[in-house]
Parts: C-alpha cells; sequence; structure tokens
C-alpha cells in the first residue's frame, strides 16, 4: 500500500516521469510560462524550484547537479543567466499556476503555469496598486496622552474661530429661508415616479423625462397637445397611447390624493376611461 507517499505518478514509470518533468522544468526555463494540466503542472512546481533555488548562487557545484537533472546547455545558460538575475531576491515560491478550466476530449483540467517574476503586467500593476495605496494612520498611547495637555488650547482655537465665523457671516432674513425652504426639498426629492401614471410604462417615462417632464406637477400643467407631441416624435410605437387622463391623474398625485387617485385608475386600461366607453 502507498500509505504516506503524496507523489503523483501521473500514470508513469520512474524513468519516464522524470524525463518528462525534466522536459517540462527546460520548456518552463526557456519560455516562461508553459500550458498543461493541474496534476503535471503541481509536480512540476516540485521538481523546478529546487533547481532555481539552487541557480541562485553560481558556483560550479550547482552548476553539475543542475545539469545533471536538466541536461540541456541552452537551458543551463537560461537559468544561470537571465532567470537567476531575477530571482535573485525571492525567498522562495518561483511559479505560479493558473488554472483554465478543462478542456474538450478528456476533460482534464488545464492550467498555466509561469515563473513569477516574468509575468510583467502582473507586477506592473501590483507597483501601481502599492503606489497608489494610501496609508491613514491612527495616533497611538502618546496620542492620547497628550490629549489633557493639548484639548484646552485646541478648544480655545475652536472657539475663536467660531466667534470669527459667526462675525463675518451675514444676517438672513427668517422670511428668506421660509420662501427657499419648498425649492430645497423639491431639489432634494427629484423627479417622481411617472410610471405610476396609468398608461405610462418605463419608456414613456424615459420619453417624458427627456422633454424636461420629471414631475407630477409638470405634467399636470402639460397639455395634452404638448404630450401627444413628445411621444409622436418617438415613433408610431408610442403614438397611439391615450394621453387624455395623464394630466389629470399627475394633478391627484401631485396633491396626494391618493384615494381619488385610485377610484380614477380602476375606470381605466391603458390611461383610457373605460366607463365612457361603455356608454
Amino acid at each position: 500500500m502507498r500509505h504516506g507517499k503524496k507523489d503523483n505518478h501521473l500514470g508513469r514509470t520512474h524513468s519516464h516521469r522524470e524525463a518528462m518533468l525534466s522536459n517540462m522544468a527546460v520548456s518552463l526555463i526557456m519560455h516562461k510560462r508553459i500550458e498543461t494540466t493541474v496534476a503535471k503542472a503541481k509536480e512540476l512546481r516540485k521538481f523546478v524550484e529546487p533547481i532555481l533555488t539552487r541557480a541562485k548562487e553560481d558556483n560550479n557545484q550547482n552548476r553539475k547537479i543542475v545539469f545533471k537533472t536538466l541536461n540541456h546547455k541552452e537551458g543551463m545558460k537560461e537559468l544561470f543567466g537571465e532567470v537567476s538575475d531575477k530571482i535573485a531576491t525571492r525567498p522562495g515560491g518561483y511559479t505560479r499556476i493558473i488554472k483554465l478550466g478543462t478542456r474538450k476530449g478528456d476533460g482534464a483540467d488545464t492550467c498555466l503555469i509561469e515563473l513569477v517574476d516574468f509575468n510583467e503586467a502582473l507586477l506592473t500593476a501590483a507597483t501601481e496598486q502599492a503606489t497608489a495605496k494610501t496609508r491613514r494612520s491612527r495616533r497611538g498611547g502618546s496620542g492620547r496622552k497628550a490629549d489633557g495637555t493639548t484639548a484646552a488650547p485646541v478648544a480655545a482655537e475652536e472657539a475663536s474661530s467660531a466667534e470669527v465665523v459667526a462675525d463675518e457671516a451675514p444676517a438672513v432674513d427668517a422670511a428668506t429661508v421660509a420662501e427657499t425652504a419648498p425649492v430645497a426639498d423639491a431639489s432634494a426629492a427629484g423627479a417622481d415616479d411617472l410610471t405610476i401614471v396609468e398608461g405610462i410604462g418605463p419608456k414613456i417615462a424615459e420619453l417624458m423625462n427627456n422633454a424636461g417632464v420629471t414631475t407630477f406637477a409638470q405634467l399636470a400643467d402639460a397639455s395634452d397637445e404638448t404630450v401627444q407631441a413628445v411621444l409622436t416624435e418617438a415613433g408610431p410605437r408610442y403614438n397611439v397611447h391615450d394621453v387624455s387622463t395623464w394630466n389629470e391623474q399627475a394633478a391627484l398625485l401631485r396633491d396626494g390624493k391618493m384615494d381619488e387617485f385610485k377610484a380614477l385608475t380602476d375606470r381605466l386600461k391603458g390611461g383610457k376611461d373605460q366607463s365612457e366607453s361603455a356608454e
């Protein structure tokens, strides 16, 4: 039984597996990124990372050990040249596995395995994020201890500044405040939901908003001809709607007469009074 043996044999003999991992390690060193299955990538990571660690120290002993494993002259040049310079300051974790999903045919989980220090896009993004990040520090215990001595001058300074602001502020008439208050409330309230009106859907409400009719009050004051002109300009799809009761409904909504509005809409279908058509 294979208790405690975590190596994946990958369906190969020992010699075949070692040769395959050696070739994959050379390809990774030469191309910096290869696509393979997740199972092979995990085994390759365990195989190639000790080799990369040895490449950080260029001496005869490490070259002999690495060449015995890779047996590839061009791979040795690349490893002890450009790759070793890039990974010189990295304390392990030289590779990254990015899963890609399953492939057609056998449904195997595929991935990219790459050398971390050669993914320029991710390195640039990480640098920009670290530069853009702002650090907000909080005062420690020393700041709290100093509160007792600095609180009084700060309070006095704030009080003096408040007096100066009070002296400089112009007097405002109460009547002026009362007149401007409804305007502020109306602007804060924003546009009304015109789709509450029977016969107005989201698209027609958008057309009315684009025409400058955004509230119940504006719709109540608008004439039937004005509203019909907006629909006619939008095309025959909207021109067939009956707008004769829209301003009446909007007036009831504007005045808050919800009971009367409910009674009116019960008689309407698509904005048209059905009781009149029945007569």
